[in-house]
């Protein structure tokens, strides 16, 4: 990470940051497991929302991207990126309709869309049909622990391939998983990573069996991708042709907790100033909820660290581990000494390892690529405001 302290004289403050040495390694690492794998590898960009980074991920190895929502896959494909899938099956209401009717005039962009139930399909294929195309398919899959969307495996999973194969205005293209639930441990994420691909590639065999083409067979969240990429290396998930990760290519408090990354490999930091050291058990700094979020990761609140003095951590500051940002407003926040004899001074500037990087990137409109403590690149944020 970036120097603590460093000026950075050209940016005012509150500003967001992106180590690149850090950004670049941790693509690196994806794109070099996939192909060890044998694998496609399609990041999910709902983390950095740049068609830049989108870029250089791809430019590393990835086939595409894939995005949340409609509006994500607009922003992508203005950019220039040809290859979108997008993940979530929000396919509702006639702007959607209408924004994928013209992604599908854009005679380069290959777009594949993701379902589960089947008044989605019938909504697609009202567009597919006005659009004059096909639309390439995928059944998103329920894998269990408490995932958001899915058809349940098995016939359940039949039935709708079946259904979308007779469509003529729908092009089967495979199927779709999305692991969740991991523990934060190797064994954990060995576990959540092996029960995935086994239901994944048990409905492809399934499909297959009922002579259905199934191209497309993908799992691999950030928590798990590492897993998912060593069984495909071992032979063990043949079927698999696809994952999707997209934390880890941030990295933050979060995923750090849930045993994405590790703190090194936490690429986006907020640059915050102390405004105010008059008080001796705090100081006070310029940047609040409007900057760093208000996530405080509530979900991990049985952890033996999440409280200090019965407050929570909205992020945590680099090179100081004494340091307790506990208190957020809109504008300000409060960081806690909890050792009394470290003080912060007025002026100094801190760096933060956010708790939520995906909120924490989405309220800004551009981001700063840093190098050894120099502003390298200024990063557009191109899918701000445009999940929907």
């Amino acid at each position: 990470m970036v120097k603590q302290n460093v000026p950075y004289p050209s940016l005012d403050t509150p500003a967001v940051l992106v180590d690149m040495d850090t950004l670049e390694a941790n693509i690196r690492e994806m794109s070099r497991l996939a192909a060890e794998a044998g694998v496609r590898l399609r990041p999910h960009v709902k983390v950095h929302e740049s068609g830049l980074i989108a870029g250089m991920q791809i430019e590393a190895g990835a086939c595409g991207v894939e995005v949340g929502s409609v509006g994500q896959a607009e922003a992508m494909a203005e950019q220039g990126i040809e290859d979108i899938v997008i993940a979530h099956p929000g396919f509702y209401g006639g702007h959607k309709g209408e924004a994928l009717r013209k992604l599908l005039e854009k005679p380069r962009l290959k777009l594949t869309v993701v379902v589960d139930m089947y008044e989605q399909v019938e909504l697609i294929a009202q567009v597919a049909r006005a659009a004059g195309k096909k639309i390439p398919t995928l059944v998103k899959i329920d894998l269990g622990r408490n995932s958001r969307f899915g058809v349940l495996p098995g016939a359940p999973v039949l039935e709708m391939a079946k259904h979308l194969c007779r469509r003529p205005d729908i092009e089967f293209a495979g199927i779709y998983g999305h692991e969740m639930g991991a523990k934060p441990t190797p064994e954990g994420k060995d576990e959540a990573a092996f029960e995935a691909a086994s239901i994944m590639a048990e409905n492809a065999r399934l499909l297959r069996k009922e002579g259905i083409t199934v191209d497309h067979v993908s799992v691999g969240a950030s928590s798990t991708f590492r897993a998912s990429c060593r069984f495909a290396k071992e032979g063990k998930f043949p079927e698999i042709t696809e994952i999707h990760p997209g934390q880890c290519t941030i990295g933050d408090i979060m995923y750090l907790r849930g045993g994405g990354n590790t703190r090194d490999a936490c690429a986006v930091t907020v640059l915050a100033t102390v405004m105010s050291a008059s008080h001796p058990g705090w100081a006070v700094i310029d940047a609040g909820f409007k900057t760093i979020g208000a996530d405080s990761l509530i979900t991990y609140r049985e952890a033996p660290d999440f409280f200090w003095q019965g407050k929570p951590s909205f992020g945590s500051v680099q090179g100081r581990p004494d340091l307790w940002l506990g208190r957020l407003s809109a504008e300000i926040s409060l960081i806690f000494y909890t050792d009394p004899e470290k003080k912060l001074s007025f002026g100094e500037r801190l760096e933060i390892v956010p708790n939520n990087a995906t909120l924490v990137i989405n309220m800004h409109e551009q981001i700063y690529g840093v190098r050894s403590g120099v502003v390298e690149k200024v990063i557009p944020v191109t899918g701000r405001g445009r999940g929907i």
